[in-house]
């Protein structure tokens, strides 16, 4: 496998860390390198947090993605969006949450912009907010196809409670259904 350079932005208590340490630590799991750089403000919640993913067979020497050189970015908050989209390679994809952020026209002829109600699923379809960050790892995952499916979810799965795997898995396969209707 090449590189493979993710972004995904929110605010704080979106859960984009969580997604962010998930896909590392299924790549090392796999037996590759994997790292999530992460900067947010000092607010706990709800201030810009932007988490960059590299995901690479071969040792990984510099952590962080150069403007220009992010293939996929998943935003879940305007203000998050406006401050990190610039980091997308042109012709790059970036899954929005229309019901949070909005691409301009000018966004949508340099970028593949999909948008898909995250959150919206999360909390009518799951029935809990709180897994959005697990319906966006299924969908990153099914669009920059970076780690394999059954391993990244067990992963997950080893991330949360016990408790909520239920949900997890529903929010889980629900990020595939969605994507997949989306490609």
């Amino acid at each position: 496998m090449a590189r493979k350079l993710m972004r995904f932005t929110g605010v704080g208590g979106q859960g984009v860390l969580l997604a962010g340490e998930i896909f590392a630590a299924a790549k090392i799991k796999a037996g590759g390198h994997g790292l999530k750089t992460a900067t947010y403000t000092s607010q706990v919640r709800g201030g810009p947090t932007v988490v960059d993913i590299t995901l690479d067979d071969e040792e990984i020497y510099y952590p962080y993605a150069n403007d220009g050189e992010i293939d996929f970015m998943l935003s879940v908050a305007q203000v998050s969006y406006n401050s990190f989209k610039d980091g997308v390679r042109d012709g790059g994809t970036i899954i929005i949450e229309p019901n949070l952020v909005k691409a301009t026209e000018e966004d949508k002829k340099r970028w593949n912009i999909v948008e898909i109600p995250i959150i919206t699923i999360a909390k009518e379809e799951v029935g809990n907010v709180i897994t959005q960050s697990v319906v966006a790892l299924a969908i990153a995952n099914n669009f920059v196809d970076a780690i394999d499916k059954d391993l990244l979810e067990q992963v997950m799965l080893s991330k949360v409670p016990a408790k909520v795997h239920e949900i997890n898995k529903q929010a889980y396969a629900l990020g595939y259904k969605y994507s997949d209707a989306a490609k």
